[in-house]
């Protein structure tokens, strides 16, 4: 039986308009280094964001040294703060829907990010959003040493709830890097959505178990498995 879904947030479960790509979009470029929005969507999404504009750059055939790319990441923080003031956030069509209804069979609901605390603390503020109460627990990339590809956001949170098999859990993300991260935590499903940052034919190149176009799909792969299982003899 499935005993945890975790959840990416920005694009899966927040609608922030991509203002946080935006914004990374627009500190790189400052810096003096050119590149397009689809492209920071393809080489950043779900990715913690120090690493995204490493990789961006790496990608654009760009090698910044550290101090270029902690700069330019200092300078993505500020100007996200100001962003962040009049911006305004919703949940992605249905999410504390399906959160509720995933906790109500008592599945665990975990939210995790490439975000920072800080910035992750915000977005769920300006939802409303509780923990304890609409999800069980946030695990952002501060908490972790190695951020997405790597799987120990996710470990994290099996540990924080002594879960010690990944097949009892569920990965849901918008971007190629987080059906990695599923799959590199040895989770059951890996699930790809279309409502964030990568297209359904980008997230099919990861090979995710399932691609849906709306969160209420899950609660059918849920109950589906869920039902299987126990009905096997």
């Amino acid at each position: 039986m499935i005993q945890m879904v975790v959840f990416d947030m920005a694009g899966t479960t927040v609608d922030e308009d991509n203002v946080v790509y935006k914004t990374l979009h627009a500190a790189i470029q400052h810096a003096g280094f050119p590149c397009s929005f689809d492209q920071v969507l393809e080489w950043g999404a779900g990715r913690e964001k120090l690493q995204a504009i490493q990789f961006v750059l790496q990608s654009l055939n760009y090698s910044p040294n550290d101090t270029e790319a902690n700069a330019i990441y200092a300078d993505f923080i500020i100007r996200l703060s100001a962003a962040y003031q009049a911006l305004h956030i919703k949940e992605i069509p249905h999410a504390n829907e399906v959160m509720r209804l995933l906790r109500q069979k008592n599945i665990l609901v975990v939210l995790n990010t490439g975000y920072n605390l800080t910035t992750a603390q915000t977005l769920l503020h300006k939802l409303g959003w509780r923990e304890g109460i609409d999800f069980d627990a946030l695990i952002t990339a501060s908490d972790v040493l190695s951020a997405r590809p790597f799987p120990d956001m996710i470990q994290l949170a099996m540990n924080r709830f002594q879960i010690e098999d990944p097949s009892v859990v569920i990965k849901v993300g918008d971007s190629t890097i987080d059906i990695e991260e599923g799959r590199n935590a040895g989770c059951l499903f890996n699930i790809g959505i279309t409502t964030g940052a990568h297209t359904h034919n980008q997230l099919q190149l990861s090979k995710p178990d399932y691609i849906i176009n709306n969160l209420r799909q899950l609660i059918h792969i849920v109950d589906n498995f869920n039902q299987e299982t126990f009905t096997q003899p």
